[in-house]
């Protein structure tokens, strides 16, 4: 995913790019912003002078990352449509926002200081997750599996309040469990509205 304004890159430029956005989530979500850029670059399988190259400064990798990761976190919500049954999907798509949240809290930082400097950037986030979670919840709705009155931005504040309660890597279990109660909550009355 080349930035706005550049030419497209070639294949194999391209392929570099994406694998090390890719390293540098994970070494992000490990160890923070601070994760040494050399061991990014061979985890991604090039050299250090090819990381420089695309991203010259740590804060345009840390902003990347973010804004790969995000692309990749909205992308799933259709992919993922097309291949399991709505609910499923949307609890898949849960799981991978809080992989989101994870890499965006080792960067947080860096990130803080990016996002402030480009709020454009920050809205531009909010709004491709809100877009992808309303494409989910519009199609278990649609399907019944999903009750008709989840409101798309309360579900998200919910997924945030899931991260920021379990969002270390060794809570991911109960994050999962708090994400399956969400679901559950999402589903009840969604064939039919209970009565008082």
């Amino acid at each position: 995913m080349s930035a706005e304004g550049e030419r497209p890159l070639r294949a194999d430029a391209q392929l570099n790019h994406d694998r090390l956005l890719a390293a540098a989530a994970r070494a992000f979500t490990r160890e923070g912003t601070g994760a040494s850029l050399k061991a990014i670059a061979q985890d991604a399988g090039v050299g250090i002078g090819t990381l420089y190259r695309r991203f010259p400064t740590r804060e345009t990798l840390v902003e990347a990352t973010y804004r790969a990761e995000v692309a990749r976190v909205c992308a799933a919500a259709p992919e993922l449509l097309e291949t399991l049954p709505s609910a499923r999907a949307l609890r898949v798509w849960m799981d991978h926002f809080v992989d989101l949240m994870a890499t965006k809290h080792g960067m947080a930082d860096t990130l803080r200081a990016v996002l402030v400097a480009d709020g454009a950037l920050r809205m531009r986030s909010r709004d491709l997750l809100t877009e992808a979670l309303a494409t989910l919840l519009a199609a278990g709705v649609a399907d019944g599996a999903i009750r008709p009155d989840a409101d798309t931005d309360d579900v998200l504040m919910s997924l945030g309040g899931v991260t920021l309660i379990a969002g270390e890597p060794d809570q991911r279990d109960q994050a999962g469990r708090l994400l399956d109660l969400l679901l559950d909550g999402l589903k009840y009355g969604g064939q039919a509205t209970p009565t008082d």
